[in-house]
């Protein structure tokens, strides 16, 4: 998806790098980066990991600007993190006027189905060599929450536990592609990203260009 955008040499723009675990494969693929989070502590890892990138910086969505980019890009469906769909809408028309003409977004977004997904208080566990994990969805209708309490060995056996809450504004993702339109972005919306790898039932791929 992103070969003709480093064919031309252009810049991809990266929303919620996170740990730059994304940002390592674009910057090993050849592209040039500029990588972007709201976190100062991931983008601190970020800086270590994918030490190639032309920029890493904080970018806090829907107010800062976005750099002007030949392709903007997002996984983990970052923007579902905003406090608001209101937020969210602000953030794709911020988007959608950081893309040069004829240029590519693919980003990812919560949907509604998230919660149906997963009905319900369910709790899961899981246990590997080293590590477990306890995780806990509480689904509603436009939010969808995740609390998680990880556990790690210590070196003298005994154990760590960190815990996290992840909270998910949840869309009706088929309003995206007009509200898009409306800012000059054709878009269509998926469950994949390529390479025949489909997301978890719930999150939805937007793909879409720039009006030349």
């Amino acid at each position: 998806m992103l070969g003709p955008v480093r064919e031309r040499d252009g810049l991809v723009v990266e929303l919620g790098c996170g740990s730059g675990l994304l940002t390592r494969d674009l910057v090993d693929a050849g592209h040039r980066v500029i990588a972007t989070d709201a976190s100062p502590a991931m983008l601190d890892l970020a800086r270590g990991y994918a030490t190639g990138a032309r920029e890493i910086r904080e970018l806090v969505l829907p107010d800062d600007p976005i750099p002007q980019a030949d392709a903007i890009v997002s996984i983990g469906h970052v923007l579902s993190y905003l406090p608001d769909s209101e937020a969210i809408d602000r953030a794709l028309v911020a988007i959608a006027g950081a893309l040069r003409p004829g240029c590519l977004l693919a980003i990812g977004l919560c949907d509604l189905k998230s919660a149906e997904a997963m009905p319900g208080f369910p709790i899961n566990a899981r246990v590997a060599d080293g590590w477990a994990i306890t995780e806990r969805s509480t689904p509603s209708p436009d939010r969808f929450v995740r609390e998680m309490a990880v556990f790690t060995h210590n070196e003298d056996v005994s154990w760590r536990r960190d815990d996290e809450r992840h909270v998910n504004v949840l869309i009706d993702t088929a309003r995206v592609r007009p509200f898009l339109a409306e800012h000059g972005v054709r878009a269509t919306i998926g469950d994949s990203f390529g390479g025949g790898v489909e997301l978890l039932r719930g999150p939805h791929t937007i793909i879409g260009h720039k009006d030349p």
